[in-house]
């Protein structure tokens, strides 16, 4: 068989290959970036269906239209706009998760070897997707404030034309747990405007804040650029509800939106109508905010619980981000030490993690790996991270 291009550019997604080691109860897992499941909002998700109209149950069971189930367009759009989104200056798409958000504008904007900018290290997903499309990634390391500003003008004074667009999750990211600050996102305002490229801003974690000093640095670019240049602003339910939901949406410009729906028609003709019905009700009945004040409870007390760990545990020379929100601590360490090689140490003695490699769009640099605090059992957190710690001085 000869394989198209596009496909012989897909590679696996570290995450996936890993899960498999989650499933066995004896492995403490740090790798998968979800929720437990013992914090989703059964009882609530129950209570809306049961009282559901039959005429509406059955409408969730058929085919809805390729923008989305309307009533969930209306109550997201008011949930948005509350959070100070333009809303009404743009277009909105219920897409198949945030994932599927990423693969439109990737589908709209990306030719066979375009450029595009994205963040090192990168989202799994979005390296995925890109790749697909056979984007040629240039990457800009990240500090503690996000992209670094300097990279970003050295990389676009490099470039023989300009790329196709920018990638950046500013809130909680995955995998490094930061969150941009003010300055950076204004810094990154005022260079993208005078360039007028397309910006795709990912922002999935952004309720997790764990103090409201986080909170006020979630304000999403798509609001401070005033749309002086083209925003595309992804969001997700997943990391809000559940990630079994399968909803996302992506807020564009009008000229962009237009397209969207075309890309969409051609990938699944319209997302799931029931887990949209749910969003609906989950939204309009005012249960979010309540559910999201218990989430952002159990997370700040995971990552607390991870991080006394990594302090009391971790040898010299170890360094670790701290996070504000979300769901993730990036670890680094010396050039010389693998995380592949950590990987297999830990495994034999009952963690796992996600190696940095994964998330270089260059599939290189692997001195590094990511903790995700949100789906470990409270318990289990600082035995985990013992044990790799331990392997880790195995290796010093």
């Amino acid at each position: 068989m000869k394989f198209s291009s596009s496909a012989q550019n897909m590679r696996s997604s570290e995450i996936r290959n890993l899960m498999k080691f989650a499933a066995n109860p004896d492995i403490i897992s740090f790798a998968g970036g979800m929720p437990n499941n013992d914090l989703f909002p059964i009882d609530e998700i129950d209570e809306i269906y049961n009282n559901l109209p039959k005429a509406v149950k059955q409408a969730g069971f058929q085919y809805g239209p390729t923008g989305g189930y309307p009533p969930l367009l209306d109550s997201l759009k008011d949930y948005l706009r509350q959070k100070g989104l333009p809303v009404d200056e743009n277009g909105l798409i219920i897409t198949t998760g945030c994932q599927q958000a990423l693969n439109i504008i990737s589908k709209l904007f990306i030719d066979p070897g375009d450029t595009i900018i994205t963040e090192d290290p990168c989202f799994i997903g979005a390296i995925a997707a890109f790749k697909s499309y056979q984007a040629q990634p240039v990457c800009i390391p990240l500090d503690d404030d996000g992209m670094k500003i300097s990279e970003l003008e050295k990389a676009f004074a490099g470039l023989p034309t300009l790329p196709k667009m920018v990638y950046i999750t500013p809130y909680f990211h995955n995998p490094a747990g930061i969150i941009y600050s003010h300055d950076r996102k204004q810094a990154i305002i005022d260079f993208l405007q005078h360039h007028n490229i397309v910006l795709l801003e990912d922002d999935p974690y952004g309720e997790l804040y764990f103090n409201e000093h986080a909170k006020e640095l979630t304000v999403p670019i798509k609001i401070l650029a005033k749309e002086s240049f083209p925003v595309c602003y992804a969001g997700s339910f997943s990391k809000m509800i559940g990630p079994g939901l399968r909803l996302g949406w992506l807020l564009a410009p009008p000229e962009i939106y237009e397209k969207c729906e075309l890309a969409k028609q051609s990938l699944d003709a319209c997302s799931s109508t029931l887990p949209q019905i749910l969003a609906n009700e989950f939204l309009v009945q005012n249960k979010l905010e309540g559910y999201l004040k218990k989430l952002r409870k159990a997370y700040v007390r995971r990552a607390q619980i991870m991080l006394h760990s990594l302090a009391a545990n971790m040898p010299e020379g170890i360094t670790w981000t701290t996070p504000q929100g979300g769901f993730y601590i990036w670890v680094n360490m010396p050039d010389h030490i693998d995380a592949t090689d950590l990987l297999k140490k830990t495994l034999d003695k009952g963690a796992v993690f996600v190696i940095g490699r994964a998330f270089d769009p260059h599939d290189k640099k692997n001195n590094c790996f990511r903790l995700a605090f949100s789906h470990t059992p409270e318990d289990k957190i600082s035995h985990g991270v013992e044990i790799i710690a331990s392997a880790l001085k195995e290796m010093l």
